[in-house]
């Protein structure tokens, strides 16, 4: 990561404290920046679990304990000399997801019983709909063209309005979010792929 830090009261008085001192005991391990902010995402994943199911103070606990460790990779990028662009652009995406799993999982917990992998498919649908394009609008304004072109333009608003339309009109709502949850997040994982080329 390169970018400015932002810290809002809760990261300045809380969170940093904790992740602070967990990244300089990280600095004397393996451990990379990236790998930290994939495991925030786990942090999310699980909190989602436990909301998803019911256990809502563990989920409550694990919501808190993934700000603390997206504080820990831009420490740990710091103290190791490891900060790059693609870092920032990774992480700025997978708080994207984490914090989508993170209130999905509170909206089943709150929903109560009911079709629970309805919400699933709609939610992989909606995160990949607007990481899309946060992809677009996170990378440098002068390298977003290969964005622009190719299969990594296949997700853009206007196909995916068209499939919600065709979906409509053929009556196959989860077949239809399905479709989008598989096309959008394909094409932020090859945006993931093109960005670690564009921003070397």
């Amino acid at each position: 990561m390169n970018e400015a830090v932002y810290d809002g009261l809760v990261s300045r008085h809380l969170n940093r404290r904790i992740s602070r001192p967990l990244a300089r005991l990280l600095a004397h391990t393996p451990a990379t920046p990236n790998q930290v902010s994939i495991a925030s995402l786990g942090l999310a994943l699980a909190c989602f679990g436990c909301f998803a199911y019911g256990y809502y103070i563990a989920g409550a606990l694990l919501a808190q304990a993934s700000s603390i460790a997206d504080g820990i990779d831009g420490d740990l990028a710091r103290q190791k000399n490891m900060t790059s662009a693609f870092g920032g652009f990774m992480d700025a995406i997978l708080d994207r997801y984490a914090d989508s799993l993170i209130l999905l999982g509170l909206t089943i917990w709150a929903a109560g019983d009911s079709e629970t992998y309805v919400w699933v498919v709609g939610f992989c649908a909606l995160a990949g709909t607007f990481i899309v394009t946060y992809t677009r609008a996170r990378i440098d304004v002068q390298k977003a063209r290969p964005f622009d072109r190719g299969i990594t333009s296949a997700a853009s608003r206007d196909v995916r309005l068209l499939m919600v339309m065709v979906g409509g009109l053929l009556g196959q709502g989860l077949l239809t979010l399905v479709v989008l949850a598989v096309l959008t997040n394909t094409v932020v994982l090859l945006r993931l792929l093109a960005a670690r080329q564009i921003l070397k």
